[in-house]
């Protein structure tokens, strides 16, 4: 704001009240006098007034005070009225736009008239709405009547102009009038278009051929969006011939627009790999905004120039066995193009694809592929060579088997001819004992004899391996492996087993006798890998003294097993401590009957019993493995016992006279003869006496009996 009454230039009346420059400026136009000219307000800057300069200046002094005479008797007719508004407003369809007209009078604002007009399509001002110190209203037939409303009276110098629901149809020019001043405001209205799309052309393209490459298209928007083309966030510029990018415009019935762009260029090989996408602006209050497509690439076909060939499986090294797959490509894109194997004496095979299972070195060789173009019959072609590794069967010298004398050193070899380099192992009874192509076994002896198994392997590939096995003898006198056991304790007629374990080679024979110069038979007799097993089956009658002789060309080898026997009655233990003992106790029973007969008598011994009781004189311990023949034991024990009980029977009854017809006490000491006696012999088995009972209960001696 200026500190004091601004200075305006000759022509314009400065306003001091206002600090501004008058709007109107006075010119003279001979002979009709004075005519007023409107001239946009300004304002001044930075302190200073400034004032459009006029057209118009004054010749002379004397024509300006006729001037200013004029224009002092003429200012109450049009001193004035300043009215401001902005030059646009922006809104979206179907909101609501307020515009804003501000004012200013010398007279104050108050009870002005005020009306609002906008400008139709053809230029015509049509009044929508009035007001003054009386009355207001919105006028009625136009497109806004029922949709705006002004707020304010004037009274503080600003009023509002509100359209509710805008269209499309109102992005016009509206004037508001207020007395002699007036002020303008463009109303513009934006709709935000859809996403936009883009296709692309969906054949082939062949080089060098002009062709259309894909259509961008974005729909209703407002005011008209703009399309821009883009190959690898490149714009694009049309060239005469070889880019173009045709636009085309429709307006929906909804008075939007939507916009399409097709683009055709001259395709080159190198835009096989090119991306191609649209780029959308448009306008939305207060700016610009953009938005891009999805990207797309085009199909461009074009012959082939080489050819490759290659091994797609196994990678790596291929070894004998393998399924080998062979690929070929070129590299153009055409679709008459055939491509073709060919290998071996005249193999072929269409197609990009060869497969081949379980290979041998013999396809080992070049594979060539061709592509043909059957447009042209142009052909071009590559190869590659296939090397199938192989690995030949392991080779040991000496084969199969060899025999060396104990003590010696021994050699052998294993080899494998192979394409590439090879590690050899020898095992035997699957433990690594050398590594090399060569095996030396020094001072051989039984334990050096067995199978050795040679291992030969590629260690660039793996599971490429082949084997060979070797037995070795070592030839020597035979030895007997130490037995489990060579002393036996055993029960009268069990049956013994002895087992003869010999090592030797060659393979020795093997002879069992006893002490007494009787040769057993063999029971089993099986060869091992180290040399043989015998087994024979004695029945124990007695103490036996066996000899197991094993012999061969080189020598003789004997062991010996001592079997003593057990009597179950005799007081001697058993070999071996049974494994559950059960004890009873059968009383000792002692009794002699003797019955006379008229020509022979007889003594019947009585028994004496005990099972398994320790004890200083008699006890019998069957062991857990004897059991069966225990019980046979006891049974006739007991058998023994009834016999002796009923002699004692029958004696007693003959004492009586129960017997033979006679009573009472008989005379029993005729015709004695000691061979027609009948004798009872009782025998205790702690002593070998021998008690004879006569008929008469007289104890004999031995020598009468």
């Amino acid at each position: 704001m200026l500190a004091g009454p601004p200075v305006c230039p000759s022509c314009i009346i400065c306003l001091p009240a206002l600090h501004r420059c008058s709007s109107l400026c006075l010119s003279y136009s001979f002979p009709g006098g004075p005519v007023p000219v409107r001239l946009p307000p300004y304002t001044p800057q930075h302190g200073q007034l400034q004032c459009p300069p006029t057209t118009m200046a004054a010749r002379d002094t004397s024509s300006l005070l006729v001037g200013l005479l004029v224009l002092f008797h003429t200012w109450g007719a049009w001193a004035g009225v300043e009215v401001n508004m902005e030059d646009r407003v922006e809104v979206y369809r179907g909101e609501t736009a307020q515009i804003t007209c501000m004012f200013t009078s010398f007279d104050g604002v108050s009870g002005m008239p005020i009306q609002w007009f906008y400008t139709t399509r053809s230029g015509n001002k049509q009044r929508i709405y009035y007001q003054n110190s009386t009355k207001n209203g919105v006028d009625g037939g136009t497109p806004f009547t029922d949709r705006i409303s002004v707020n304010g009276t004037g009274a503080s110098g600003e009023i509002v102009l509100t359209i509710n629901a805008v269209e499309l149809e109102d992005e016009l020019e509206f004037i508001c009038s207020i007395k002699t001043g007036e002020g303008r405001t463009q109303l513009k209205v934006f709709e935000t278009p859809g996403p936009p799309s883009i296709e692309g052309v969906q054949t082939g393209i062949s080089v060098n051929e002009y062709s259309k490459i894909g259509t961008c298209e974005v729909k209703n928007g407002f005011p008209k969006p703009n399309i821009a083309w883009y190959r690898n966030n490149t714009p694009l510029r049309a060239v005469q011939n070889v880019l173009k990018m045709v636009p085309s415009i429709t307006t929906e019935s909804s008075g939007l627009f939507s916009v399409k762009s097709e683009l055709s260029m001259t395709v080159r090989k190198e835009d096989k790999d090119d991306l191609f996408y649209c780029e959308v602006t448009y306008f939305v209050p207060g700016g610009l905004r953009m938005t891009e497509t999805n990207q797309i690439n085009i199909t461009v076909y074009y012959p082939s120039t080489a050819v490759s060939v290659w091994v797609e499986s196994p990678k790596g090294k291929i070894k004998e066995g393998d399924s080998i797959e062979l690929h070929c490509n070129g590299n153009g894109n055409m679709p008459s193009s055939i491509l073709s194997f060919s290998y071996g004496e005249g193999k072929t095979l269409e197609g990009n694809m060869l497969v081949l299972d379980n290979v041998t070195r013999l396809n080992s060789g070049v594979y060539h592929c061709s592509s043909m173009d059957t447009d042209t019959f142009e052909e071009v072609s590559g190869n590659t060579t296939v090397f199938i590794n192989y690995l030949d069967p392991a080779v040991v010298m000496p084969k199969d088997s060899a025999v060396v004398t104990m003590g010696k050193e021994f050699k052998a070899t294993c080899n494998a001819l192979s394409s590439l380099q090879t590690h050899t192992v020898w095992f035997k009874d699957e433990v690594e004992v050398s590594v090399g192509h060569s095996l030396i076994l020094k001072d051989a002896t039984f334990d050096t004899a067995g199978t050795y198994t040679c291992v030969v392997t590629v260690p660039e590939i793996e599971g490429m391996e082949t084997s060979g096995t070797l037995d070795v003898n070592v030839q020597g006198p035979p030895q007997i492996i130490n037995p489990d056991f060579t002393e036996v304790k055993k029960s009268l007629q069990e049956m013994v087993d002895l087992s003869c374990n010999v090592r030797g080679f060659p393979a020795p024979s093997v002879i069992w006798s006893t002490s007494d110069g009787k040769i057993l038979k063999t029971t089993s007799q099986t060869e091992t890998k180290e040399g043989v097993e015998s087994v024979v089956s004695i029945k124990v009658t007695a103490d036996i003294t066996a000899f197991c002789n094993a012999s061969n060309d080189f020598g003789n080898d004997a062991v010996t097993f001592n079997i003593t026997a057990i009597d179950l009655f005799s007081a001697k233990p058993t070999p071996t401590p049974a494994a559950t003992t059960t004890s009873s106790t059968i009383p000792a029973t002692t009794s002699s009957t003797t019955i006379p007969d008229n020509t022979s008598s007889s003594t019947i011994p009585a028994t004496t019993s005990s099972t398994t009781i320790p004890d200083n004189t008699s006890s019998t311990a069957i062991p857990a493995a004897t059991e069966g023949n225990g019980v046979i034991i006891a049974v006739i024990i007991i058998c023994i016992l009834l016999l002796a009980i009923l002699g004692s029977v029958l004696y007693f009854l003959y004492k009586k006279g129960k017997i033979c017809g006679r009573s009472g006490k008989q005379d029993l000491t005729k015709e004695k003869t000691s061979k027609d006696n009948i004798v009872v012999e009782m025998k205790s088995d702690s002593t070998e006496e021998a008690v004879l009972l006569g008929v008469n209960g007289d104890k004999q001696s031995p020598r009468t009996q």
